[in-house]
This record gives C-alpha cells, structure tokens and sequence, in this order.
C-alpha cells in the first residue's frame, strides 16, 4: 500500500466486511469497525493516514452533516427548535462546566486544562450518533431531537472551543460580551454562508434535468458551505446543516424531479457509509496507540463526569418545557441522555491543541478513552435501550434477517415451478411407458 488511495480502498474493504459481519451477529457497525481498527494497528500494515482536525473538519464531516441534514424536515424541525436551541447551547455549557469542575477538583487537572477538555468533550458527535440512530431504526421525534440536538451543539461547541483557548493563551479578561458577540458572530455567520451556498445550488440544479450533475451540485454545496464559513472564521457546521435542510426542503420545489431526489438521496446514503467507515476504523487504529493505564484515574473520573454532565444538560432543561407543547416524554429524556455518543469531533478537537496547552497528552489520552467507552458501552446498549421503551420492535433485525430469508426462499420456489415446468414439456420419448401412463393419470386428476 504505496499510496493514501491504496490504504484507503483497503480500508474500504475490510469496512464491507466488517458491515456483513456486522448485521450477522447484531453488532453495531461503528463499534465493529472500531474493533477492527483495533486489530489493523496490531498487525504490520503501512497504513499511515492521522486522524486529524483538519481531515475530520475539511474531509469527513461535511458530507455526514449534510447527508444527515437532507432528510431532515423543516416543518417538524421548526416545532421543537426553541427545545433544540436551548439543549444545544445552554445544555453544552452546563455539560462543559460540570465535567471542568470535576477534573479539575477530582482529577487535579488546572482550570486551563480542565475547561478546555470540558469543553470538546461534552458535544454529541453527529457522526456516532447519526450511525447509531440508522442501526436501530429510530424514525420521528426522537430521532428529529438527538440528531438535530447533536449537530446544533457542535457550532455551539467550535465557538466554546476557541474561547476557551483564547483563555488559555492568556486572555482571561475577555468579557461576556464579547463571549456573546462571538458565540452570535459565529451561529448568524455560519447560517448566512450555508443559504447563500443552497441558493446557488438549487438555482444551478433546478437549469438542469440530468441527475448525475444534480448530485454534482449538491456535492459542491455540502464542502463550499463549509469551506466558506471557515473561510469567514465562522460555524461550518451550521453552514452545512443549513445547505442541507434547504435543499433537502425547498430543492423539490424546482429543483430536483422525482427521479433526481432518489439519485441524489442514494448517492449520499453512500458517501455517508464510506465516510463513516473511514473515521470509526481511524478511531480505533489510533485508540489502540494510547497509552490508557498512564491515565486511568483521570480517564474514570472523566467518564462519569462526562456522563454526569449530560444527564445535567438534558434533564434540568427538559423540566423547563413540561408545561408547554414541547414537553419530552419520560423515556425520551433517558435516550437522549444516554444516546449523548462522543466520537471523532471530540478527537479532532484534542489533537488540534496547541503544544504548550497545560495536561496535552493526557487530554488527547483521556478524550481518547471516553470515546472508546462511548463507542463500546453506550453504543452498544443504545438498541436494547430503545427496545426496552418501545421505541423499536424487538424482532426489528430479525424481521429485516426473516425478509431476506424469505425473498431467497420465494425465489427457490419459483425456480422449482421453472423447472417443473420444464419438466412437463419434455417430450415424450425421454419417458418409460409406466412413467407416461402415470403422467396420464396425474392429468387426469387434476
């Protein structure tokens, strides 16, 4: 593997693998392609591809946050959007503040190290969540709140980032308001770059019948969008899910036929599947480089800070909407709070610190193992979870595994009939005598 192509078609292969796998013993896939980048870093392979903030931000996630954001529904979203807004921003922070506070009291972290590792690891990441939501099959509100909750945060989550190193570098005086400005500067910035984007897009698109230059269009869109907002200093993210929602809303209007909308969905169902492959395999080829027991006090105790501080963010900000319409179900509290997945934004976040950040290593390290334990226990109890409320059937994978037994066997019996057929065909001379008078009879009686 002379080449980044070469490993990364390799890589693709042992994903394709590791999904067939995968659906055969009930595993969740981006735990099973974590496991297998586990096992590639133990055997000797020239794969050499680091999983950093620049690959994740300008590579991989764009195309995950627009795929996400295309089948998203503007008319649902705009229901629940105060609820979004609110656990996106003001539930991050209180997220933020109580994993600080606990490594920096419990673990002895300083306060600089401390906030900035509150900080990254307290936003969702879109692309562990997104993959666990499709496994199971979660449709409606639910899936509407953790999936729209878990891409908001993360624009919430880039501002926080860089004031928190803005403190870091010395800037502790910075005031609220200019915090304020920043955080405004930031979202307004990054929704304003995503519109102008999709509105181009969808003028382009709609001059044009020929699907494959639709998915070209939108291609463009999902990486320009983001781009653009980087280039302003601004949210990618949002600029992102901002192209998506509206051309995955308003691009019906004109632009995109019946026979475009299919094209372009599969074709980001796709992209989405790959991209996938490549950041759970990375994760789990560089997890296995860290080195987990130097850390294992702070590690434990930014594990259950980390969850504490979720449970601080979706539970006191749920109570605050039980009187009004958008009031979260009981359940529904529980597998937001638990399906709060850490995985390559947090990663990216960490590697991209600067050398002379207080506790560096043993934040990459730690970040490193709380989203292996997010991968491994949360990801994999997310289903029975789901199960458990009702959320899914039960015999949801067994029906999908039954509906393909059964196709095979339907298709074994038309064969059979085929044959039957031309058996009954045959001429005569290939029989006995006996053999034509029972054929005779067996006519006869029918």
């Amino acid at each position: 593997m002379e080449t980044t192509i070469q490993q990364i078609q390799f890589l693709l292969l042992i994903s394709a693998l590791v999904a067939m796998l995968a659906r055969r013993f009930d595993m969740p896939y981006s735990a099973g392609l974590v496991f297998a980048g586990i096992g590639l870093s133990a055997l000797p392979l020239p794969i050499d591809i680091p999983l950093t903030k620049d690959l994740v931000f300008s590579l991989l996630l764009p195309p995950l946050i627009f795929e996400a954001a295309f089948h998203i529904s503007w008319k649902a979203l705009r229901k629940d959007l105060l609820l979004i807004l609110f656990l996106a921003t003001v539930g991050l922070l209180m997220a933020a503040g109580v994993t600080a506070a606990g490594m920096h009291y419990v673990a002895g972290w300083q306060w600089v190290g401390a906030l900035v590792f509150g900080v990254l690891i307290s936003a969702t990441d879109p692309v562990s969540v997104i993959a666990t939501l499709k496994e199971a099959g979660v449709q409606g509100r639910l899936r509407l709140l953790i999936e729209t909750e878990s891409l908001l945060n993360d624009g919430t989550a880039a501002v926080a980032f860089n004031l928190s190193l803005a403190i870091a570098a010395g800037g502790a005086a910075m005031t609220m308001t200019h915090a304020g400005i920043m955080l405004g500067t930031s979202i307004t910035g990054g929704v304003l770059s995503g519109a102008l984007v999709a509105g181009a897009a969808i003028l382009f698109t709609g001059k044009t019948e020929d699907h494959l230059v639709q998915i070209a269009f939108t291609t463009i869109a999902a990486y320009a969008s983001f781009l653009l907002a980087d280039h302003f200093h601004v949210s990618g993210v949002l600029a992102t899910l901002t192209a998506g929602i509206l051309l995955g809303n308003f691009g019906s209007l004109g632009a995109f036929g019946d026979k475009g909308r299919e094209s372009v969905a599969a074709f980001w169902e796709y992209a989405a599947f790959v991209v996938n492959s490549l950041i759970f395999i990375l994760i789990g080829m560089h997890e296995a480089k860290q080195d987990v027991l130097a850390v294992l006090y702070p590690a434990l105790t930014a594990i259950g800070f980390v969850i504490l501080g979720r449970a601080t963010a979706i539970y006191p900000s749920c109570l605050l909407f039980r009187g009004s319409k958008l009031k979260v179900k009981s359940r529904h509290q529980h597998i937001l709070f638990w399906g709060g997945l850490r995985g390559a934004l947090a990663l990216a976040l960490a590697l991209s610190l600067p050398d002379d950040m207080p506790n560096r290593e043993e934040i990459i390290t730690v970040a490193f193992t709380v989203v292996a334990f997010s991968v491994f226990v949360q990801g994999m109890t997310m289903a029975p979870l789901l199960r458990a409320f009702g959320e899914i059937p039960a015999h949801f994978k067994k029906a999908t595994r039954t509906k393909n037994a059964g196709a095979r066997k339907k298709k074994k019996k038309k064969k059979g009939e085929e044959d039957g057929e031309a058996d009954e065909k045959s001429p005569a001379k290939d029989h006995s005598p006996e053999e034509k008078e029972h054929g005779k009879k067996e006519k006869a009686a029918k």
